[in-house]
């Protein structure tokens, strides 16, 4: 559905208010690639906009050691017309992700999607997620088994008056390479803006980095789901788990 602006607006604050929902937008994921060392991780989010119908290409570039996004990403891209294709704003995007795409030759190092959980996977647990490292058979090594707790926060200023309380998370592994674990990845304090209005999250799966040298990196992908305009929206969050010391 596609309507025009000033309408848009409107019935988007009806939807938040009155809690109606009958469609969301659930970005699609693509992994970019990691850095030869498995220091960088970049991947994209793509879409198109519950209401507005407005195609979007996120991309981000994590800093896989410290757990944040390198300068100068993440590269949003949204463009406001009706007629554009998601194609061509992918493709925008994508124009200008390549300088760092090419820095850290991303697409010579692919990565391994070790596990993969999606919203429309019905069969398997939202906050809990087995996986092995390495594809190969027979298996090499133990199971990696992660966690999810949900954390209720107060809401952010934007969504204090959407929704009176808000959901942070809460990730851990359980086992480490068969061995019993209790490694906390990430809690949540407080709600950053860029979630919107979370009302929940999935272990979405997980990125694995096998480099020549060195120890295997680890990303977990988390689905955030938020307060959308006909529904739930999906979005995702590359949460690192290196190495253990």
């Amino acid at each position: 559905m596609r309507l025009p602006g000033g309408i848009a607006a409107a019935l988007l604050a009806s939807a938040l208010f009155s809690g109606a929902a009958c469609a969301g937008d659930f970005a699609s994921f693509q992994p970019l690639g990691f850095s030869a060392d498995g220091n960088v991780f970049a991947f994209e989010e793509y879409g198109v906009q519950d209401g507005s119908g407005f195609p979007y290409s996120n991309i981000y570039f994590v800093d896989t050691r410290k757990d944040t996004f390198l300068p100068g990403t993440p590269i949003r891209l949204r463009v406001d017309e009706e007629n554009t294709s998601l194609a061509k704003v992918r493709a925008q995007a994508a124009a200008k992700a390549a300088p760092l795409v090419e820095k850290f030759d991303l697409g010579a190092n692919p990565g391994l999607l070790a596990a993969f959980n999606p919203i429309t996977e019905t069969d398997s647990a939202p906050h809990r997620l087995t996986y092995r490292q390495y594809a190969v058979e027979p298996p090499v090594g133990g199971n990696f088994t992660l966690s999810l707790d949900a954390i209720p926060l107060a809401p952010s200023a934007l969504c204090k008056d959407v929704t009176p309380q808000s959901t942070g998370f809460r990730l851990a592994f359980k086992t480490e390479d068969g061995k019993s674990s209790d490694r906390v990845l990430h809690t949540d304090t407080a709600i950053p803006d860029s979630r919107k209005c979370p009302t929940g999250y999935r272990i979405g799966g997980v990125m694995v980095h096998n480099p020549q040298q060195g120890e295997p990196v680890h990303v977990v992908l988390v689905q955030v789901l938020s307060v959308g305009f006909e529904g739930s929206d999906g979005r995702w969050i590359a949460v690192p788990a290196p190495a253990t010391p």
